[in-house]
């Protein structure tokens, strides 16, 4: 098993931190960020669990709803590899994504 305590956090805090957001900072470019790092944390999930089948890309469901997609997400990808084996260089990855988001929507972020 695969530990994913950190890649949780992470996840967690940035998801807090795009719901803390104004309407102003989401539509300036924080919500196409979080909502990018959701489809690339929910590709990698689906990648995982189906290897054959073409991963489905997560609909834009509007600014106020990407924290919760990224929140979903995360924590479908840290429980997928939790249960595997190996994974803690998958985990590492997608954390340092995360990371590297929450750098680039701004301060305050981590």
């Amino acid at each position: 098993m695969t530990e994913v305590t950190e890649l949780l956090t992470a996840v967690d805090r940035l998801a807090d931190r795009l719901r803390a957001m104004p309407q102003s900072a989401l539509t300036q470019g924080a919500a196409a960020q979080g909502l990018a790092l959701a489809r690339e944390l929910a590709r990698r999930a689906q990648r995982l669990e189906a290897p054959d089948a073409e991963p489905r890309l997560m609909p834009e469901a509007g600014v106020f709803m990407v924290a919760d997609q990224l929140a979903v997400a995360g924590h479908d990808l840290a429980e997928i590899l939790r249960r595997t084996s190996g994974g803690a260089d998958q985990a590492a990855e997608a954390l340092r994504l995360v990371t590297e988001t929450a750098r680039g929507i701004g301060p305050g972020t981590r």
